[in-house]
């Protein structure tokens, strides 16, 4: 190979060689696309060993395997919280059925309470008049208590036979079930 060289006022020797191996004394342009090569030789093994970093990781996923395992988690716990929530809401309403239907059979209750004792005064008030219109039982206090239909009387009666007669005048009532004659007979 035959090198030309044009004179020039480079005061190196010919036994001198630069930092990237040229010998002194070769043409600069020559010399500039060595360096340029090295440089460019250097750079793309400085963004090889970048690039092939970016792919890898401790665990062995790139990071659209990561991406994709993060959006699947996602929808799972997304999945799995509508079903714990869903749960919930039917462990709710069971609840709140039970609790209605609890409330319904103790106002059931009560209300059937508020009706016996309702029956109950019509009762007391129906026998109690009755016994004002009879004439042996109309001077004497007789008092008339009514429980669940089982009217009780108390009092003095006239006669063996009053006692009696208020008796059968309370079981004619309607809404009577049976009848506890407590009158004492007075001595008059």
């Amino acid at each position: 190979m035959t090198i030309i060289s044009t004179p020039t006022t480079d005061t190196r020797t010919d036994s001198q060689v630069d930092t990237l191996g040229s010998v002194a004394g070769v043409a600069e342009p020559f010399q500039n696309s060595i360096r340029l090569k090295a440089i460019s030789i250097a750079c793309c093994l400085t963004i090889a060993g970048a690039l092939s970093a970016c792919g890898k990781n401790d665990d062995g996923k790139t990071a659209g395997q990561k991406l994709d395992a993060a959006v699947a988690s996602t929808e799972q716990a997304a999945a799995e919280a509508k079903a714990k929530a869903e749960a919930s809401m039917a462990k709710a309403g069971a609840a709140m059925k039970d609790a209605t239907q609890k409330a319904e059979a103790a106002s059931g209750k009560s209300a059937n309470k508020i009706a016996n004792s309702v029956d109950d005064m019509a009762i007391t008030a129906s026998v109690s008049a009755a016994l004002a219109k009879e004439a042996d039982l109309s001077a004497v206090k007789i008092n008339v208590d009514t429980t669940a239909g089982v009217v009780t009387l108390n009092g003095p009666a006239p006669t063996a036979i009053a006692r009696e007669k208020a008796a059968a005048i309370a079981k004619q009532i309607k809404g009577v079930t049976s009848v506890n004659n407590k009158l004492v007979i007075s001595a008059g």
